[in-house]
């Protein structure tokens, strides 16, 4: 199982440095790509449930233009998530639609979230 997460760790690493930075306002453009989303975070906010943050970029909830997800089981991960309002991020990984809504990444290693 170590191994195993050494693995992805590893591809992620490698993955972010060879994977295209775009405008956060451009995410849509994307889906279905490996990139690195660059912006200035709108708003991070805790779901109502608790089972997740959201990093807001291109505007507020529910108007924002791209948002990187990290579920309650990988919070521990990101220390201090609540302090990147108003800060420059890059945030690496697969783009995918929320339903109905802006497209996101979801963020399970810390190495998908460089603060500028």
């Amino acid at each position: 199982m170590r191994a195993i997460i050494l693995f992805f760790g590893l591809f992620l690493t490698i993955a972010s440095a060879k994977a295209e930075t775009i405008s956060a306002c451009d995410a849509d453009k994307y889906v279905g790509k490996l990139v690195t989303v660059e912006g200035v975070v709108s708003k991070v906010r805790a779901a109502p449930s608790g089972k997740a943050t959201f990093i807001n970029m291109c505007g507020s909830f529910p108007n924002n233009g791209f948002t990187g997800v990290v579920f309650s089981e990988d919070a521990a991960k990101f220390p201090g998530i609540d302090s990147l309002e108003g800060k420059t991020v890059d945030i690496t990984g697969r783009i995918q639609p929320y339903p109905g809504s802006f497209p996101e990444i979801i963020l399970n290693d810390p190495s998908q979230l460089k603060v500028k």
